[in-house]
């Protein structure tokens, strides 16, 4: 199989960090770096992605207010109007990399035919795709056992900031 056959199940990063629209900037920002990532998929309750959000995004809208100030807002109004694109699971890395070159983006999640998360492609990942180090279904997994194809592992993290009283 050639690389550019490989498909965004092959590549794609599974374990995820998400915030959700109503989150705050400010809780966005520590959990991508105690999460050491730099995109943060939004998503509603079902899991159906909203946007992308960067540290890049959250930098720029920083006012260098207090963490009371950033506290206050929510994750949608840095979401901007930009589009997102979204892939589908049997989508080739030649597809995905043509869309992210199209739209101008650094990284797409993955979703299924419902439209549910499933994953997301970072640079990073196509990369080690072109690299010859993406990890197949079969090769990865804990402690030897095999995972399913398909298996989506989420890691949840919940912070509540402590903020000063009003």
């Amino acid at each position: 199989m050639s690389v550019e056959d490989l498909t965004a199940e092959q590549i794609m990063t599974r374990v995820l960090v998400t915030v959700t629209a109503e989150e705050s900037p400010l809780m966005a920002w520590e959990l991508m770096r105690r999460a050491d990532v730099h995109h943060l998929p939004v998503v509603d309750d079902t899991c159906h992605v909203l946007g992308i959000l960067t540290r890049e995004d959250v930098a720029a809208t920083w006012s260098g207010g207090g963490p009371d100030e950033h506290s206050r807002r929510q994750v949608r109004t840095l979401l901007g109007r930009r589009r997102l694109p979204k892939v589908g699971p049997d989508h080739t890395l030649s597809r995905i990399t043509c869309v992210m070159l199209d739209v101008g983006c650094d990284a797409v999640p993955v979703v299924s035919a419902a439209g549910r998360l499933l994953g997301l492609i970072t640079v990073s990942d196509v990369l080690k795709a072109v690299a010859g180090r993406a990890c197949r279904d079969e090769e990865r997994g804990e402690q030897g056992r095999t995972r399913e194809s398909g298996e989506v592992r989420t890691g949840l993290f919940h912070l509540n900031p402590v903020l000063p009283p009003d």
